[in-house]
């Protein structure tokens, strides 16, 4: 009987030494995903990590310690890229909904640039900084008057919370002079997400390169910055093929040095946390029971979409599976299709629908494959108090426990029983 294995060790192993569920991650694969666009991309094309794809601490370190830096969205993931060992000067801040407490910690930190996505958050964050005695460096986060086809998930080129209006910024004459105590050096676009085709990343790029140059020219702010989102997708279902990164290089690499060409100052930025992450990951659950419904095969685990929320399916009205496998016995042929459940009281809790399988067995361990991004932050774990599950770095063949499955104490240990109800019991 083969196994599944991560840098050589066997998931069982994994499994008895940390539970069900967990999701394993492998270094060795997230180095590889960052080196292989890093190695080739041009070197004025500084590649961020974006914690929201998977902010554990340990992941982040991972992938600083090959070079990439930070995109964070929120104070937690921010302290979680610090701590982790990214410089400040190497995070940006974005999103649309940013707090005073979030941008004075900006402020404080000194980050490389806040992505501003509204005159209201530029008025703010210029008043903290005239307070505080500091000029932060800015980019303005830009919704176009074009969105990009082929994408997941489109977030751009439509009314959005997202960014201001290039047609509003054209007209902002004056937005340097009115924000005196801001650093206005860049633009930011984000048009799309899990794009699959390297064209139409490339002529997305070349399309943000010129509206950010023509912004800049026309409200008169130094470009030194060019944040051209990012989007790069993983392929997760039948039918889709990988995002072909060595085409990706080859067309973006031009596009980037004829821009260079006439903006020899400017750094360019791209965002990527699902790519980097999602194929070092599994999501390992363990079957406790197995049953037959209406002629249906049901494999009921120990873990759900409380955990993998994404693996309901990604931009799709009908449910699609994610690759799974019965990781304990790879070897042998599937028998029959089967549904795979989670432990949860809705019936939406299903990691696949009709997924061939050798027939699942009570103890056997069933793994949900690119699972490496928006895996527990991105799903209800509280969810019937089932908590957080155990995660596991494999680093240089060596297993190591990255975040403690949460205990039923530490589910009840933020919450209060008021005095007045509790004299009552």
């Amino acid at each position: 009987m083969t196994e599944y294995t991560v840098q050589g060790i066997g998931i069982t192993e994994l499994a008895q030494a940390y539970g069900t569920p967990l999701f394993v991650y492998d270094e060795e694969v997230l180095a590889g995903q960052y080196d292989r666009l890093r190695d080739r991309l041009h070197p004025a094309v500084d590649v961020y990590f974006s914690l929201k794809a998977n902010p554990n601490i340990a992941v982040c370190a991972a992938l600083h310690a090959h070079g990439a830096r930070a995109e964070v969205s929120s104070l937690s993931e921010l302290v979680t890229a610090v701590r982790a060992g990214v410089p400040a000067d190497q995070i940006i801040f974005v999103g649309p909904g940013k707090s005073v407490e979030e941008l004075t910690a900006c402020l404080d930190a000194g980050v490389a640039a806040v992505i501003c996505e509204s005159f209201g958050e530029l008025a703010l964050l210029d008043r903290l900084a005239g307070v505080a005695g500091v000029q932060p460096a800015v980019a303005l986060r830009v919704n176009p008057d074009f969105a990009v086809k082929g994408s997941g998930l489109t977030m751009g080129g439509k009314p959005r919370q997202f960014g201001i209006d290039i047609e509003q910024l054209l007209a902002a004459d004056d937005l340097v002079a009115r924000h005196p105590h801001l650093r206005i050096r860049g633009v930011q676009a984000y048009l799309g997400t899990r794009i699959l085709d390297a064209a139409v990343i490339v002529a997305n790029t070349a399309r943000i390169l010129d509206l950010a140059a023509g912004l800049a020219g026309r409200l008169g702010f130094p470009l030194d910055l060019v944040d051209v989102g990012g989007g790069l997708g993983v392929a997760y279902f039948d039918g889709e093929r990988a995002l072909d990164v060595d085409s990706l290089i080859d067309g973006l690499n031009p596009v980037v040095g004829a821009f260079l060409a006439g903006h020899p100052r400017t750094r360019l930025a791209i965002e990527t946390g699902r790519y980097l992450t999602a194929p070092a990951g599994v999501y390992v659950t363990r079957v406790r029971y197995t049953k037959t419904s209406s002629s249906e095969r049901f494999a009921v685990t120990d873990g759900g979409t409380n955990h993998h929320m994404a693996a309901v399916g990604i931009g799709s009205f009908v449910k699609r599976n994610f690759p799974m496998l019965v990781l304990n016995r790879t070897g042998e042929p599937a028998d029959a299709a089967w549904t795979v459940t989670g432990p949860l009281c809705t019936p939406n809790d299903t990691l696949g629908r009709r997924v061939a399988l050798p027939d699942p067995r009570p103890g056997d361990l069933i793994g949900v494959l690119r699972s490496g991004a928006y895996g527990p932050s991105a799903s209800p774990v509280l969810f019937l108090g089932h908590g957080h599950p155990a995660e596991v770095l494999v680093v240089n063949g060596r297993h190591h426990l990255v975040r403690s499955r949460d205990s039923t104490e530490d589910l009840l240990r933020q919450q209060r029983l008021p005095l007045d109800i509790r004299s009552s019991i």
